[in-house]
């Protein structure tokens, strides 16, 4: 796996490919420059070689060009985080980008304006790729959110730097983390899966099966599991077309001697709202008029119990309606499991959006050994895909 360890960046430029899509409130400013943090250290790296860096980044998702998806609106987060000047040009490509690359010095940072203003980025174009290709010595994949897409920047590109290319800092981080819990991971091993749908996980969960020693299953999806075994859900999320799935799942499970654990009680709301009337109940006797929410005191419990005698913890989907206070307790009780295993030597990595979304909002997010900072892009890799803009630098 080349990495920036394998070149030597003094006078050359990188054209690095960032992940900078980041929220902007309505002022078009910044709300959370998490990814833009991601990607310093690289940056950082090449910088104090005595390099360049042109970076490239997709915003939004625009229809042509749209002054608010602009990267213009974020140069300054870039400044605050990176901690030296960044040099903006109006475009990704043509005379004027020409231009500014070639004005580059060593030690300096040019921002390229939203590739996505072009419709060749998304579809892959090769010419546009091309053109790209020219602002740089080396190639530098840096952007895991989306590495999972064959666009021009994130995997075609790679065509054109035949033996300069690499993956930067974050990225790198990223495949180790996920291929530690993968393929190198100590045992036991645990997986912890929640979210509304079973349909969203089911190829993660066969894909994991063979690698994990437990497996939690909590939010939505539990209530598909419970229906299938014959409990009584109330007005619980369930997806029914998906039961006999569930029940196969159970099976394989079984054999392959993976201990499956779904919450025994539940949180339960006559409404979903964060001032609903609440009851506990056994997760398999809930009410009509009555939907699960979160999960309940005992759940909690027994999953502190399988969190801290693991070794290695896959985190990936909260276990209720987190974002509604009253229906917080499971996920925040499961974030301290996590810390607390964490602090005696297991490996924790969390991933996918509400579950990054959760432990950044309860303060978890120092507390587990990695966040990764790629939801679609992990899931494709827990399902055992190779992601192309991955396999494009191994090429």
């Amino acid at each position: 796996m080349k990495t920036l360890k394998d070149y030597n960046f003094k006078n050359k430029k990188a054209i690095i490919r960032v992940d900078f899509n980041v929220p902007l409130n309505e002022k078009l400013e910044v709300t959370d420059a998490t990814r833009i943090q991601a990607a310093k250290s690289t940056i950082i790296d090449i910088l104090e070689q005595g390099g360049s860096c042109v970076l490239m980044s997709h915003l939004g998702r625009p229809k042509g060009f749209q002054e608010e998806f602009s990267l213009r609106h974020i140069v300054k987060s870039v400044v605050d985080v990176i901690g030296c000047n960044v040099k903006f040009v109006a475009d990704c490509v043509g005379a004027k980008v020409e231009e500014a690359v070639a004005n580059l010095e060593a030690g300096e940072i040019l921002l390229l304006e939203n590739l996505r203003f072009y419709e060749e980025e998304e579809k892959g174009a090769i010419s546009f790729a091309e053109k790209l290709s020219k602002f740089g010595d080396i190639y530098v994949n840096d952007a895991f959110g989306t590495a999972h897409r064959a666009h021009a920047s994130t995997t075609i590109i790679a065509q054109f730097f035949e033996g300069n290319k690499c993956f930067g800092n974050l990225l790198a981080r990223e495949i180790e983390s996920i291929d530690k819990v993968l393929n190198n991971s100590e045992k036991p091993v645990l997986a912890i899966l929640g979210g509304a749908k079973v349909s969203s996980k089911i190829t993660v969960i066969e894909n994991i099966l063979d690698k994990v020693d437990h497996l939690i299953i909590g939010g939505g999806m539990s209530f598909t599991f419970i229906k299938a075994q014959g409990g009584k859900i109330g007005n619980s999320i369930c997806e029914d077309d998906k039961m006999e799935l569930a029940l196969d799942i159970l099976k394989q499970a079984k054999a392959k001697n993976v201990q499956i654990h779904i919450p025994v009680d539940v949180i339960a709301a006559d409404d979903f709202s964060n001032d609903a009337n609440t009851q506990i109940c056994n997760i398999n006797a809930i009410p009509d008029g009555w939907e699960g929410v979160d999960a309940g005191p005992k759940s909690q419990e027994i999953f502190d119990t399988v969190v801290n005698q693991c070794k290695t913890i896959l985190w990936n989907g909260p276990l209720g309606v987190f974002e509604m206070e009253s229906f917080a307790g499971g996920t925040i009780a499961l974030g301290h499991s996590i810390d607390k295993a964490t602090k005696k030597g297991a490996f924790s990595l969390v991933g996918g959006g509400d579950s990054v979304a959760a432990v950044k909002q309860f303060g978890f997010a120092e507390k587990v050994s990695y966040v990764s900072t790629g939801g679609g892009a992990m899931l494709e890799m827990l399902e055992g895909k190779t992601l192309p803009g991955i396999e494009a630098i191994l090429k």
